[in-house]
């Protein structure tokens, strides 16, 4: 099992990471928050946004095992489009001048309203995506519409815990590899 051999190149003083990766994602059958389908999708998106080849390469086989072809290609989607919107929508929020906001986006972003797959699990990947490139906006905006559809906090800060470790794991990792060079 890739997880396995990614929990192992988890330094001995990122012990905690290590933990908690086997907790969020290993364990996943114990706590049931999420779907398999909602899960693997929240991990393949999260692992692409870390933007660590290393955690994106342990973790992406297993996510393919676990999705359908649709859920495979509708969370890489959600990476995709997330890595544009957040930062899109974070500087629109960040910039002083409010009439930023009064502005037409016009990029595209079809693939929100087709994803392929059920529209809670698509916001569920984009909204964990949005927390790993931190974009407030975006955030909200996702967890308004989960909530609206009846997902619980609970769901919603799942998915959010695998974002944050998953990121943590891709920082961890990387930056032992720089120094190791």
């Amino acid at each position: 099992m890739a997880l396995d051999e990614l929990k192992a190149a988890v330094p001995d003083f990122a012990k905690d990471l290590k933990l908690n990766l086997g907790s969020v994602i290993g364990n996943a059958d114990d706590t049931a928050l999420l779907t398999q389908q909602q899960l693997w999708g929240t991990v393949l998106a999260c692992a692409i946004a870390s933007r660590s080849p290393k955690v994106l390469r342990e973790l992406e086989p297993e996510a393919k095992a676990n999705l359908s072809a649709e859920a495979y290609t509708a969370a890489k989607s959600a990476a995709a489009i997330m890595a544009m919107n957040n930062v899109f929508y974070r500087t629109r929020h960040l910039l002083s001048d409010p009439e930023y906001g009064t502005l037409r986006a016009g990029l595209r972003m079809n693939v929100i309203g087709k994803p392929g797959v059920e529209k809670i699990d698509f916001e569920l990947w984009s909204l964990a995506v949005s927390a790993i490139n931190g974009c407030g906006q975006c955030l909200d905006s996702h967890e308004q519409v989960l909530r609206k559809a009846g997902v619980d906090r609970e769901t919603i800060q799942e998915a959010v815990k695998i974002a944050s470790v998953i990121q943590a794991v891709g920082v961890t990792l990387d930056a032992e590899a720089v120094l190791a060079e």
